[in-house]
Order: structure tokens, then sequence, then C-alpha cells
């Protein structure tokens, strides 16, 4: 059945959204559909031309909407993916899904009742929402300080890497947090050991808006959720945390969730990984990123670990471009440790063919200030394809 309202919310403080995801869990309020506050107007309206909220509550008022589509009487929140890059698509979220999710979380880092977070991730995606429903399923107090205005006391918190590296260069007493959950983006070692060094109880997530966010953490699932890999290699993740299926969309739905023989249902990400001798999933890259350049296949994800060891580079993405000789060519964008002294185009070459084949060492190094990033907080690839000189 689809009777239950969805109403898209942008713009609204910390509290106000608080106070609407918990009636949206306990079915007292209708389902959500967060849009980032400062989204560019023709994303609005294709975001809801394609998922048909009931309603539009923003600092000013509640707006009803036309054409709208009721959502099952089960779901909790909608989360619109992938729409800076195509038509966007709405991942619906039962509540015992996000419940099961927020539950096995705060299991997992042993977060005791009535403990603090500090929310500094975007509400209108899925890291930032899971911080306030960890929150609210502990009991918990949510603080919306802005990122460079730490809090006071030890409240657990949800970083992407660039965010810890800041902390690090701050001086920050990473000891103060109780848990420092990483997600959003690919860590290096050397940025782990750093912040564990420093005092940081770091643990690495990974997960997405389908699976109610982070659901493997530092490699292993949380209670209740299986990983496994098909032939290619792509991540299958199975469990109570998956979502019911894309709005609107029976064929996307059909093509992402299957069943096993066992009548268990499976979602097949885009991503690709395996499983190391010590039982632990690790992340390879994006299927949908795989460079093929001159006829070999490169995952730009186990370059840029390798760049990231080097240490000359403090930041590295690696990304295909056009490429008139080889089709695409690998380039390395690399913000460098130290800008007097940035590393060369051939002492990353040598690195990278120390470690992998030949044909994945860069064949372009783009070297930048700063990584452009998307309100998530992951580096903005569709930019950094794009080459410095170019719009």
């Amino acid at each position: 059945m689809s009777t239950r309202p969805l109403q898209a919310v942008s713009g609204l403080t910390g509290p106000h959204l608080t106070e609407l995801l918990a009636r949206a869990l306990d079915g007292s309020g209708p389902a959500l559909l967060p849009i980032a506050e400062h989204t560019p107007q023709p994303l609005v309206r294709a975001l809801i031309d394609t998922l048909r909220p009931s309603s539009l509550r923003t600092p000013d008022g509640v707006t009803p909407l036309p054409h709208a589509e009721g959502v099952a009487d089960d779901t909790a929140l909608v989360i619109a993916t992938s729409g800076s890059t195509g038509t966007p698509k709405g991942a619906e979220l039962a509540a015992a899904a996000l419940l099961a999710s927020s539950r096995a979380s705060t299991a997992r880092i042993g977060a005791a009742a009535g403990q603090t977070w500090w929310c500094v991730l975007p509400t209108a995606h899925i890291s930032g929402l899971q911080v306030i429903l960890r929150a609210l399923a502990t009991g918990g107090d949510v603080v919306f300080d802005p990122f460079d205005t730490p809090p006071g006391g030890y409240p657990h918190v949800s970083l992407v890497p660039t965010q810890l590296r800041r902390l690090l260069a701050a001086g920050a007493d990473l000891s103060a947090y109780a848990s420092i959950l990483l997600g959003g983006a690919p860590a290096d070692d050397a940025l782990l050991e750093q912040a564990r060094g420093a005092g940081g109880r770091v643990v690495t997530t990974y997960g997405m808006s389908e699976t109610c966010g982070g659901c493997v953490y530092d490699g292993r699932p949380l209670d209740g959720v299986t990983a496994d890999t098909d032939p290619e290699g792509r991540i299958l993740l199975s469990g109570p945390v998956l979502f019911s299926g894309y709005r609107l969309r029976p064929d996307l739905t059909r093509h992402h969730l299957v069943a096993d023989g066992d009548g268990r249902t499976w979602f097949r990400t885009g991503d690709l990984g395996g499983f190391g001798t010590d039982g632990r999933l690790r992340i390879r890259g994006r299927l949908d990123d795989v460079i093929n350049t001159g006829g070999h296949k490169v995952v730009p994800g186990e370059v840029a670990s390798v760049l990231a060891a080097l240490d000359s580079v403090a930041e590295a993405v690696v990304v295909g471009r056009a490429d008139p000789e080889w089709g695409t060519r690998v380039t390395a964008v690399v913000v460098p440790a130290d800008p007097a002294d940035p590393p060369t185009l051939d002492r990353i070459r040598a690195h990278v063919r120390a470690h992998l084949p030949a044909h994945a060492a860069p064949r372009e190094l783009d070297l930048r200030a700063a990584l452009p990033l998307l309100d998530s907080g992951k580096p903005d690839l569709a930019a950094l394809r794009r080459p410095p000189d170019l719009p």
C-alpha cells in the first residue's frame, strides 16, 4: 500500500529535523524526503517531479505539491541519490531498517545511553541523518555546532577523511571523542595510523543510502548483515538494513535487489571488493569508475591507495580523462604534503609500477591546493575528470 504522505524538507534547523525524523520513525508524522538547503532550483524541481512528495516544508512553512504519490506505510525516509549526475532516484527506507541500522551501529561501537553525538555531516544525506538516528536510538543529544567549533564534552562523531585530516592538522585532541566513525570516501592507511596514534578511536565504515548508511565496520559486517561478492567482484549485501526499493522505479529495484535460492534478498552494489586472509571486506573501488586505458582495466581506488602511501602526497584521487592515443588516460589528482616540494609524475609512476601493473601508472599528474568536494564530503569526481583549464 502507498498511502502514507511523503514530505520534502529543506533548510530546517537540526532540532526541528530531529523532531520530524522521530515522528517519521514512530509513524505519527509523514515520511521525509530531505533536500539540501542550497540545491539549485532546477534540481529541486527534478527531485519533486521524479519523487512526487505531497508537500515541501521549509522555514517559511508547508507548501502542498501537485501530482503527489504516497509511500508504503512502513517507509520513514526517502533518500535522493545520483541527482547530480543524472535522473534522481530515491531509496525508500523503512523505519524497521533504519532502527536495525542505528541499533547495530551503536552496539558495535559501545555507545552508552545518553551520550552526545556531534553532527557535522549534511543532514540531507544518510550519513548525517544516521548521526541523528543513533542519538535517538540511545536517548542522546545531538550537537549541531559547525565543524570549525568542536563542542565540549566527549561526543561521538561521524566524519569524512578530509575532516579527520583537518582535525589532525589543527592539533585536536582526538582522544576526547568516544568514537570517530569514518566513511564517505576511502581512508588511506597513513591517515588511519596517524589518527589512531593521536588517540582517536577511529572506525572505518562502508555503506550507502540503500543500506541505511554504514553497515560494514572496519571490514566486518554489523550484526545481522552479510557481505559477499559475485564472480566479477561486485559487492553484495544482505540483512535487515536494506532499503525497500527505488521510489516509483520497479525496474531499478528488480535489478539491484535480487533473491537467492534460499529466499534471501541481496543488494547488488556498484562497488568492487574482496576479502582478505583476515576475513575483512576490502573495497577496491566503483565498477563504473574503472578506467579502460589502451585495452587494460585500472581500478582508480587501488592506484589512489598506493599513491597515498607516499610521504609527498597529502591526498590523492585517480580519474580517467579522454586521451587520443589511449582512449582514456590514468590521471592522478594530488594535493602535495609540501606545496614547495610536490611529487613529480616520474616519481609517482615509478612508485605505482612497483606495486601494480605498469598500465596502472598515471600518465598525467594534476597538482591541486585542495580537492573539490560534494556536499556529502566525497571528492567531486565529475569535476576532477575535467582538465583544470576547463570550467
